[in-house]
């Protein structure tokens, strides 16, 4: 009777701690969202805005509180998309309280910007000039390749005189495993269409194909020469020049490196706020008016008036392409919300806005048949973000125009099947063994999953392989005859580009795959010329869910996410992409052959 009132009272001590927790989370959440309502902010006259770029940058801004709240502090750290860091570099342009900008490319954060983002706030920024205001760039950390490039968009770049520019080019290093997973008794079953389709070759060679080493090659130096071409233009600075500085690799001080033109003064940061007062013609005691991107996006307003009915939606399909919807992959629901655009009469264009390396190439059909379906009714123009590439441009080729930045990865149109077969791990090393029993000649397709992995116990047998060979041809077939159709090309024309191939934007328009050069802003009034369209509303889509549902709905997975974001840091994005790529990788895949980071 003791020990039974023991555990009756461990049981209401334990249910009273986990009640106060719940209490202490939820007034937790409660002063978090005090903390991140939309206070108004106000610009006084004389101002900077100041562009930091201290986190990521997603296409689009998330609406949800919780996304960028750190659970231990409860406290939210602001993070704009593209769209509002393009829109309220626009607006500044001719808002009379605003100054000039002040580009402080100190963070970390900005040595790892994608170059196509990178290229569109540069464009951005190249466009706010011409309204006679200021740019200065300054860096505490000293520049890399992609934040000097963002910089040479300013009228002057300044730098801490202690930290050295490193020009050296642009490097790719590829990882095989081939060896590594035999030696655990793996084996990977390959079956693929296009020589330069190469996602499968780090499971089953050792060295670069000569036909990954031709393209990796070819789109670097597109991307290195986009970049050279605005240095040079911006710093007057021959791109031969520059090529020589990469090449001969040196430590070189930032007087010596302002003395090849690559900047226009060296200083530590206090001069430079000191510098920018009397820019400002503000006293040197005085504070300077700063103000950040994200309080400006809070000031404004759209500036594109509000015009009733006629409305331009905007679909952002950003990520993995698989088989559910979040934030971060794009699920057939995606073919739903082009749907919901479609039966819209308010709606008079679309602008898909597509960041992707492809993924399931079921989905990708799913969303194309939507997307095709559209421009029978209204334009649809397809912005191209980072990387469009495989099932991300499989959902784009269908579009009245494709706007593609210099700098996008796209193209590679080609399909694989991989399939993990491990007999050696499971039956010679974990000494596992089956037995099947089976109603048809072919019911044990592919055989077993004995582990809680996607690997078979067996490899496939010639059969097998013909029948998912025709599959994949078929798969292939069908790729290119959507792109034939929605380019307006034979289906031989769009075979000699494709085979798997990797475009950078500025090859793709040579090659018929894109139409214009530009960002989301050109998309968007491509989108209104088309319509016929002098003022009109952006609407964005997919609509975001409620924050609250999907905070309880999903809790304890929320939670799970952060830790280990917190865990992991810059890791994290290359563990979620891992882990999207085993549950959705078995089967027909349409997707870039590996994620690029320079």
């Amino acid at each position: 009777m003791k020990s039974f009132f023991k555990y009756v009272l461990a049981t209401i001590v334990g249910f009273v701690i986990i009640n106060i927790l719940v209490f202490v989370l939820f007034f937790g959440f409660i002063g978090a969202l005090a903390t991140m309502g939309d206070k108004t902010v106000e610009i006084k006259d004389n101002s900077i805005l100041e562009i930091t770029l201290a986190n990521s940058i997603p296409d689009r801004t998330s609406t949800n509180p919780f996304d960028n709240l750190d659970f231990m502090s409860m406290k939210s750290t602001p993070s704009l998309g593209l769209n509002n860091i393009l829109k309220s570099i626009r607006h500044a342009a001719s808002d009379p309280k605003i100054k000039g900008i002040y580009l402080n490319i100190t963070d970390i954060q900005s040595y790892f910007l994608p170059f196509a983002t990178a290229e569109e706030i540069r464009n951005a920024l190249v466009d706010f000039k011409k309204s006679g205001k200021f740019i200065y760039s300054y860096t505490n950390l000293g520049y890399s390749q992609t934040g000097y490039y963002l910089a040479t968009a300013a009228d002057s770049v300044l730098v801490n005189p202690e930290t050295p520019l490193m020009l050296m080019g642009l490097g790719s290093n590829v990882i095989f495993y081939k060896d590594l997973l035999e030696k655990i008794g793996v084996k990977a079953e390959i079956i693929k269409v296009g020589k330069y389709k190469s996602a499968v070759e780090p499971f089953t060679r050792t060295e670069v194909s000569e036909a990954n080493r031709e393209q990796i090659s070819a789109y670097m130096h597109s991307l290195w020469g986009t970049m050279l071409k605005s240095i040079s233009e911006s710093r007057h600075i021959s791109v031969d020049s520059l090529n020589w500085l990469a090449d001969n690799l040196n430590y070189r001080t930032p007087l010596e490196e302002m003395a090849f033109g690559l900047y226009d003064g060296v200083c530590y940061e206090d001069q430079m706020l000191l510098f920018l007062k009397g820019k400002c013609q503000i006293a040197a005691d005085k504070k300077l008016p700063l103000v950040s991107l994200a309080d400006y996006n809070k000031s404004i307003t759209s500036k594109t008036l509000s015009a009733g009915k006629n409305k331009i939606a905007v679909i952002y399909a950003s990520g993995q392409i698989g088989m559910s919807q979040s934030p971060k992959t794009i699920g057939p629901e995606l073919a739903a919300t082009v749907r919901k655009v479609r039966q819209d009469k308010n709606v008079k264009a679309v602008v898909l806005r597509v960041n992707s390396p492809g993924g399931s190439a079921l989905t990708s059909d799913i969303i194309w048949r939507e997307v095709e379906l559209t421009t029978r009714e209204k334009p649809v123009i397809v912005s191209m973000g980072n990387v469009a590439a495989s099932g991300g441009y499989y959902i784009s080729c269908a579009a009245d125009t494709i706007v593609a930045d210099p700098m996008t990865l796209t193209g590679s149109i080609g399909i694989y099947g991989q399939f993990f077969t491990g007999e050696k791990l499971i039956k010679d090393k974990l000494g596992l063994t089956s037995s099947s029993i089976k109603t048809n000649a072919h019911s044990d397709f592919g055989g077993a999953y004995p582990l809680p992995l996607p690997i078979g116990n067996r490899p496939l047998n010639a059969y097998e392989k013909q029948v998912l060979q025709k599959y994949i041809e078929n798969g292939y077939e069908t790729f290119l005859n959507r792109v034939a159709q929605g380019r307006h090309m034979t289906r031989d024309e769009v075979h000699e580009v494709a085979q798997g191939r990797v475009w950078t934007g500025e090859q793709a328009l040579r090659v018929g795959l894109v139409d214009v050069l530009g960002g989301l802003n050109d998309a968007i009034s491509i989108a209104a010329g088309k319509a016929g369209l002098d003022k009109f509303s952006l609407s964005e889509y997919p609509v975001e869910k409620n924050p609250f549902e999907e905070l309880f709905s999903g809790l304890s997975a929320s939670l799970k996410a952060r830790i280990l974001n917190a865990e992991l840091g810059g890791y994290y994005d290359t563990f979620c992409d891992l882990k999207e790529m085993m549950n959705t990788q078995q089967g027909l895949v349409a997707r870039l052959p590996y994620d690029i980071k320079f």
